[in-house]
């Protein structure tokens, strides 16, 4: 799949079959329509879609953006297995804002992208001040010969789906039922960094895990997982919160405990999985009261295995 950053040298070559949208998660209502441009792909055209490196809300509404279910690149890497020709990844910037919905229509999908077939959610909105609906876009394109389809993105369930509902599952720990709408594992990844040391000290050593700070996390508290690091996949307990049995002296971290590994990973990536709540983060009132109740984490976290 080709990843287009920039339209300014973009020259089209073929007839493009396309959808645009946020994608986060690229849930299996986004996969849906994805399935149907790439099956709609003809001799001479090509599928893709259409996205933004940030929401476009970081732009809009600086500190107000929602949390990414997936980064950027999770999200390159999800659109590439469906299948996909090229990928617009474009910044959501003052160009795009300032844009008139009928140029953006016939300026940049018609006419520099070749625009034939565009496929789109029902509540789309699009242009200078979010002007321009649906209705614009079906008679601004049909008369140029490009075909238009605007629907609701309908999930496993019968139930709209949609991005803003996966997060609410993952924030009240309905992992499951998150990971089946998203249709593949919800993940949390992050590059190892050096913490405290004081897992070692304990008899748990953990990696502590720098991640995106536009990534969505689970709130705090203690959970089962897994780790996948070098193409294997661990059993693993991660902890989200500030360490109150310590006085919350770090702040916000996700450490995690990885079963049977030894190995040293700092600076490697390390990707977080199949979540299961677990407990509450609590002060515990001696160490040896902690460690024990972290032998306790381990064994549920087997025992749900």
């Amino acid at each position: 799949m080709r990843v287009v950053t920039s339209l300014d040298n973009y020259v089209a070559e073929a007839d493009l079959l396309l959808s645009i949208g946020v994608f986060d998660g690229v849930h299996v209502g986004h996969r849906s329509v994805l399935e149907r441009l790439t099956h709609a792909r003809r001799p001479g055209a090509i599928a893709g879609a259409l996205t933004f490196q940030q929401h476009p809300q970081a732009f809009l509404q600086p500190g107000h953006a929602p949390a990414a279910i997936t980064t950027a690149d999770e999200k390159i890497n999800l659109l590439a297995g469906c299948g996909l020709d090229v990928l617009f990844l474009l910044p959501f910037d003052g160009r795009i804002q300032q844009l008139e919905p009928q140029a953006f229509l016939e300026d940049m999908l018609v006419k520099r992208l070749r625009t034939r077939l565009l496929i789109v959610g029902d509540q789309w909105r699009f242009g200078k001040g979010r002007s321009g609906d649906v209705g614009l876009a079906r008679r601004v394109l049909n008369s140029h010969g490009c075909a238009f389809e605007a629907e609701p993105l309908i999930g496993r369930d019968g139930e709209k789906i949609s991005s803003s509902r996966i997060r609410e599952l993952i924030l009240r720990c309905e992992f499951a039922a998150a990971d089946d709408l998203l249709g593949s594992p919800y993940e949390v990844r992050g590059i190892v960094r050096t913490g405290d040391g004081r897992g070692h000290v304990l008899g748990y050593p953990t990696a502590n895990l720098a991640i995106a700070s536009e990534k969505l996390i689970p709130p705090e508290g203690v959970y089962a997982c897994q780790a996948h690091h070098a193409g294997k996949t661990y059993t693993a307990v991660t902890s989200i919160g500030d360490k109150p049995t310590f006085g919350g002296e770090s702040g916000l971290t996700v450490e995690t405990y990885i079963l049977d590994f030894s190995a040293s990973i700092y600076g490697e990536q390390l990707t977080l999985s199949r979540w299961r709540y677990l407990r509450a983060q609590r002060r515990f009132d001696s160490v040896p009261a902690l460690v024990a109740q972290m032998a306790a984490d381990v064994a549920a976290a087997v025992a749900g295995t």
